[in-house]
């Protein structure tokens, strides 16, 4: 005997509709859970939603940046997350491993790093990085999103996986994972409203004792700044201890910098605009000695 809808009960309709919705709701989240997701599969969803990130970032714009120049406040909190310095500073880059941060309002305190090299200008005048601080710079490098994002995207041995959704601030994301060769886990949380980068974080393990340290880089207050959606708020975490936040006034890209901008001899001119007569003595004294 075959039943005709008509024959059912109003209450019995509700409840068919339910569980079909229900389980429709159900293959649909089995469908996106990623830990039942086929490998190929949670692949192409993790470049999906990267594709639109890098879209949403700016597209070409973000992409054929080679130069920025920033400027605002930056804060530094020691071991018991207590507030250690409290500066404003100008960061520039050349893309991919040229950075200088000048420190204070007159820019009198300056680390710059070039590749492999390394100068810092202070008031005993220029000298080199110490060599842990410049292999720090090229570890951090390797971690940073921008170089990440613009550089190693089609690195080989770079496996994609989607990572499921999650709330950030109440707003839904989706997180994307990627590991590389050498066993660095990045997981990046998109905003699913605006498809912007909320979180960046660094998974890494020490080569002897296999110790683990995840850095988490928060991004919010995003602005369009010469065509590229630039998050003016940034603040560091690194195994849950607060490491720095920064609040940025401004950023310019492609702002057509010196060639010669990224050098030891730019901080000696420098140097010799902004040291005050006792540090060029005393400088000058130290080079004799």
């Amino acid at each position: 005997m075959r039943i005709k809808f008509s024959q059912i009960a109003p209450v019995a309709l509700v409840a068919i509709a339910t569980l079909l919705s229900a389980s429709v709701m159900s293959s649909r989240a089995a469908a996106q859970n990623p830990d039942t997701m086929m490998p190929e599969a949670s692949a192409t969803k993790a470049k999906q939603i990267l594709a639109q990130m890098l879209d949403a970032m700016g597209g070409r714009a973000y992409l054929n940046v080679r130069e920025s120049q920033c400027s605002g406040r930056l804060s530094h909190f020691g071991h018991n997350n207590d507030l250690t310095s409290y500066l404003e500073f100008k960061d520039y880059w050349r893309y991919p491993d040229k950075n200088r941060t000048d420190y204070g309002k007159k820019g009198n305190i300056i680390d710059l790093f070039n590749g492999k090299e390394g100068w810092t200008m202070d008031h005993d005048g220029v000298s080199e990085e110490p060599a842990d601080r410049v292999d720090e710079f090229k570890e951090q490098l390797v971690k940073d999103p921008e170089h990440l994002l613009r550089y190693r995207l089609k690195e080989e041995g770079l496996v994609y996986r989607y990572g499921g959704t999650d709330l950030i601030d109440l707003k839904p994301v989706d997180w994307v994972e990627l590991v590389d060769r050498a066993e660095r886990t990045y997981r990046i949380a998109v905003q699913r409203d605006n498809h912007l980068m909320v979180r960046f974080a660094v998974i890494t393990r020490d080569s002897v004792s296999r110790e683990r340290t995840e850095e988490v880089t928060s991004y919010a207050n995003y602005h369009a700044l010469d065509g590229v959606q630039t998050p003016l708020q940034v603040a560091r975490t690194r195994d849950g201890r607060r490491i720095f936040q920064a609040f940025y006034d401004t950023c310019t890209y492609n702002p057509n910098l010196t060639p010669d901008f990224f050098t030891k001899a730019a901080l000696e001119q420098r140097f010799r605009e902004v040291g005050s007569k006792v540090d060029k003595k005393k400088a000058a004294k130290a080079k004799q000695d």
